[in-house]
């Protein structure tokens, strides 16, 4: 069993590392590496996530990166788009943005998984994401707000009155589903290890 008290190990600089499975990625490695260079502003890497999603659009395949980097001080969500010429842009194209979060303005970090036969489960194995499944890595940092909304009911089954409705609001910035089938076991690690990187740092 995983000691929750051991302490925490201290993380290199991952810079050269998001370099690599960028370049690995294949999709524009330097339209990407540059914008975020902008937000990341020489400050060391401590964790990364990545994932390369194709989209279709009619009879095309589009393609999307989403980029998740820690540094010491801030979270850095990257995304880069690509996108058919159209009326103002006559050639294909890529759109870029980031976003610089302080580590204290980030006030959720939200890990839901999906562990297939959990009865064989054994934690602190070498590699417990072989087991395949899902994470599902939600963010919040108060830049928006999800409010679910549904009508308010009582325990009378029979009861025709009007209570007026019930929800949450919940923190719902971005997040980041990555499965074992289609980003493999060692996306699903890479997703856990930067949950728990982030969930360390924004406790200090």
């Amino acid at each position: 069993m995983r000691d929750l008290n051991a302490p925490v190990p201290e993380l290199t600089d991952a810079s050269a590392a998001l370099r690599e499975a960028i370049d690995r990625c294949g999709y524009y490695p330097d339209v990407v590496t540059d914008s975020l260079a902008i937000a990341v502003a020489n400050e060391p890497i401590r964790a990364f996530v990545l994932q390369h999603e194709p989209t279709f659009d009619r009879d095309e395949v589009r393609r999307h990166i989403t980029i998740l980097a820690l540094t010491p001080t801030r979270l850095i969500v990257g995304h880069t788009d690509e996108h058919a010429a159209d009326d103002l842009i006559r050639a294909p194209y890529a759109s870029t943005s980031t976003e610089a979060i302080p580590l204290n303005r980030v006030n959720a970090v939200v890990v839901n998984r999906v562990v297939p036969n959990p009865s064989a489960y054994a934690s602190g194995k070498a590699d417990p994401a072989s087991a395949g499944g899902e994470v599902v890595l939600t963010i919040g940092w108060g830049m928006v707000n999800r409010i679910d909304l549904e009508p308010a009911v009582c325990a009378d089954p029979n009861c025709e009155a009007d209570h007026g409705y019930t929800g949450s609001v919940a923190a719902d910035d971005i997040s980041l589903r990555i499965s074992a089938a289609a980003d493999g076991p060692a996306g699903i690690q890479q997703v856990l290890d930067f949950a728990a990187a982030l969930s360390f740092a924004t406790t200090r």
